[in-house]
C-alpha cells in the first residue's frame, strides 16, 4: 500500500497469464461474466490502406472466471478490431466496439471510424462497419506520432458509455486547427486535446459535444489517453469524470450536464506520487546513460521527471471508484533501468465519488512494464479483474499480459 486510510481491505488473487507475448491490454466484462482481453503481439500485421497499429492485436476470452482462455481468431487477411477505441455492452445485450483510429473522410469535416457488433456475447463479432464522425475544426494532418511517423488520424480511447436515454458517449484525442504546440520530446508531434463525442444511433454516427481539456502549456503531450466514467451514486448523480494523460501528471475534469460543459482541468496526484520530485530518485540514476548515450541530465526535465500514463476508471456497483494507471520513473530511462520502486502499475480507490483517493496500492514495482492496465468489475460485487503487462518491445525481450482478481471489502467501524 502506498496510501491507506484504514477504510478498505484488499485481497489479491493469484497472478494468471492471459496473453503470452502480449502488451498493453484492453478489457471488457460481459453481462454473463465473460472476460475479453486484447493486447498487441509481435506478429506481422496485414497490409492495409487504412491506418492500423504497427502490431496486430490478439483477443482472448474466458467464460469460466479466468480459469481457461481461448483465442478469438482474427478474420482472415484482416487486422481486425483494435479495442483500445472502447467496447461496451448495451442494456439490450448488444456489444458495440470501436476501432481506435478515426481517419480522414471523403468530405470536409468528416472522419471515418469502424464499428464492430456482437449480439451473442462475443461468440461472433460482425464488422467492420464504416461509421461517420462530424468533426468540424479537426486537423487530421497536424501531427506525427511519438516516434516521428505519419499519423493522419484521431484516436478513440478507452470507454464507451450508454446514457439512460440510449445515447452513447466516448472520447478521442488529437488536434484541431491551430493546435500546433510541439511536444517537448518530439517536435513533430503536436500537443493534443481531448474531445467528447455523442451518438444517437447506437454508434453509427457521432457528433462533437465539447472539448474536455486543451492547454498548450500542460505536460509534454497536451491531453491524451482519456478515460470516461459516469458516476451514478454521488451528490451529483450522472456526473462525468474524465482522467487524462499529459506526459507528466494525470489531469481530471468533470461535467454535470452530460458533457456540454467541463470543470477546469486539475492535476490528480495519487498517493503522493509526484512525478516532478526528481530529488527522490536523482541519486539512483546519476550514473546512468540515456537513450542518446549521454549521462542523464538532472537539469533536463525530459531526462529525470516521471510520467503517469494510460489511466482506466470504473465505478463499482457499491459506488466505490477504482482507477488504474502506470507510473514511469523516469519517463524514458525506465525502459533501460526499471528498478526504481515507484516504477510500476497502480490501483487507487475512492469512497467519496472521486473527491479523494485515500487508498493506493502498487501492483508491480521495479520491473519492466509498459505501464498500461485495464480493469473491470466482475459479477461478484466489489471484485475487480485487473490486467497489466510485464516486459517491453525490444527484440528478444520477454513480454506477457498477466491479470488477477482483487476483492475490495469495506471495513466496519
Amino acid at each position: 500500500m502506498v496510501d491507506a486510510d484504514g477504510s478498505l481491505r484488499l485481497t489479491f488473487g493469484d497472478e494468471t497469464l492471459v496473453v503470452p507475448r502480449g502488451l498493453q491490454p484492453s478489457l471488457l466484462r460481459t453481462k454473463v461474466g465473460a472476460l475479453i482481453v486484447q493486447a498487441q503481439v509481435p506478429d506481422k500485421r496485414v497490409p492495409s490502406k487504412r491506418m492500423v497499429y504497427p502490431s496486430p492485436m490478439e483477443t482472448r476470452i474466458s467464460r469460466d472466471d479466468a480459469k481457461t482462455w481461448t483465442v478469438f481468431p482474427r478474420p482472415p487477411n484482416e487486422n481486425g478490431l483494435n479495442m483500445e477505441g472502447g467496447a461496451t455492452q448495451l442494456h439490450d445485450g448488444t456489444i458495440v466496439a470501436l476501432d481506435t483510429y478515426i481517419t480522414p473522410g471523403r468530405k470536409p469535416d468528416e472522419g471515418l471510424g469502424q464499428l464492430y457488433i456482437s449480439t451473442n456475447d462475443w461468440t461472433t463479432l460482425d464488422g467492420p462497419i464504416d461509421v461517420s464522425f462530424n468533426l468540424p475544426h479537426v486537423n487530421f494532418y497536424a501531427s506525427k506520432d511519438d516516434g516521428g511517423h505519419p499519423h493522419d488520424a484521431e484516436r478513440l480511447h478507452r470507454r464507451i458509455l450508454e446514457l439512460p436515454n440510449g445515447d452513447l458517449l466516448t472520447t478521442f484525442y488529437g488536434q484541431f486547427q491551430g493546435d500546433n504546440t510541439p511536444s517537448t520530446y518530439m517536435p513533430t508531434m503536436m500537443k493534443a486535446r481531448v474531445v467528447l463525442v455523442r451518438s444517437r444511433d447506437r454508434g453509427h454516427h457521432w457528433d462533437i459535444v465539447s472539448t474536455v481539456a486543451v492547454d498548450p502549456k500542460v505536460g509534454t503531450e497536451g491531453f491524451c489517453e482519456p478515460v470516461l466514467a459516469r458516476i451514478s451514486q454521488s451528490p451529483h448523480p450522472g456526473r462525468l469524470l474524465c482522467l487524462m494523460r499529459t506526459g507528466r501528471e494525470l489531469r481530471e475534469a468533470y461535467s454535470d450536464d452530460d458533457g456540454a460543459h467541463w470543470s477546469p482541468h486539475q492535476a490528480r496526484i495519487f498517493g503522493g506520487l509526484d512525478v516532478y520530485r526528481t530529488e527522490l530518485w536523482v541519486d539512483h540514476f546519476r550514473n546512468f546513460k540515456g537513450s542518446k548515450g549521454k549521462l542523464l541530465d538532472e537539469n533536463n526535465p525530459d531526462d529525470l521527471r516521471g510520467a503517469v500514463v494510460d489511466p482506466d476508471l470504473i465505478e463499482l456497483r457499491s459506488g466505490i471508484l477504482v482507477a488504474a494507471f502506470g507510473v514511469r520513473i523516469p519517463q524514458k530511462a525506465c525502459w533501460a533501468h526499471p528498478e526504481h520502486s515507484w516504477n510500476g502499475n497502480y490501483l487507487a480507490f475512492s469512497t467519496d465519488h472521486g473527491q479523494t483517493w485515500k487508498n493506493v496500492v502498487r501492483l508491480t514495482s521495479g520491473v519492466l512494464t509498459t505501464h498500461y492496465m485495464a480493469i473491470e468489475e466482475t459479477l461478484t460485487d466489489n471484485r475487480i479483474f485487473v490486467a497489466y503487462d510485464q516486459g517491453g518491445w525490444s527484440k528478444g525481450m520477454y513480454r506477457d499480459v498477466w491479470a488477477r482478481f482483487v476483492d475490495v471489502a469495506v471495513k466496519q467501524r
